[in-house]
């Protein structure tokens, strides 16, 4: 478990380096006070900058492997443009890794590779994803195999062997969405 409890309110997340797969600013990752969070205290990411294509990253510095579940508890704070939040697996870089995410703004929670810096849909679920509330995102790499977890139940499995080497995990966010993130669990399968 990655120790928020610790972190520094008003600075950037410790153990993290940022990045951004395609265009816009970059993502402005800060930790925050927040009465309902488990530890009362969250990641934010901040940045409402309403570029489209435009995915901040805080990637945890410390930690690759291959086979894995991480797990995160969310809240889409605000947004205009999109209420995203994700975890990313098998981070080769900020431009190829997979991707989890839930949508409040679109109702769904979806499972991408992105390859060059292009998102490819593999996996999708039509579910309520509702803003200003806690949910937990999860998604378990073991082999080919990706199963995406949504507040406790499994959504959907997809096979895809693009990444098969151990990667970088990280935390994500697209376009204007400013969502905050609790509790990230990070579990090495045998």
């Amino acid at each position: 478990m990655i120790a928020i409890d610790r972190m520094t309110i008003d600075s950037p997340p410790a153990g993290f380096s940022f990045a951004r797969t395609g265009s816009g600013a970059e993502g402005e990752w800060i930790v925050v006070a927040d009465p309902t969070a488990k530890a009362g205290r969250a990641i934010e990411q901040r940045s409402a900058d309403r570029t489209d294509y435009r995915f901040p990253l805080a990637i945890h510095e410390s930690f690759s492997a291959k086979d894995l579940v991480m797990q995160v508890r969310f809240k889409p704070v605000a947004g205009r443009i999109d209420q995203a939040g994700g975890v990313v697996v098998r981070l080769a870089d900020h431009d190829n890794y997979y991707v989890a995410r839930a949508n409040a703004l679109e109702h769904n929670v979806r499972f991408y590779r992105v390859v060059a810096g292009r998102r490819q849909q593999l996996g999708t679920s039509n579910i309520r994803v509702t803003s200003n509330e806690w949910h937990i995102l999860a998604l378990r790499a073991e082999g080919d195999r990706f199963t995406v977890s949504y507040d406790g139940a499994v959504l959907f499995e997809v096979r895809d062997g693009t990444f098969r080497d151990a990667g970088g995990v990280a935390l994500w966010t697209k376009a204007d969405s400013v969502t905050r993130f609790d509790q990230v669990t990070i579990t090495t399968l045998p």
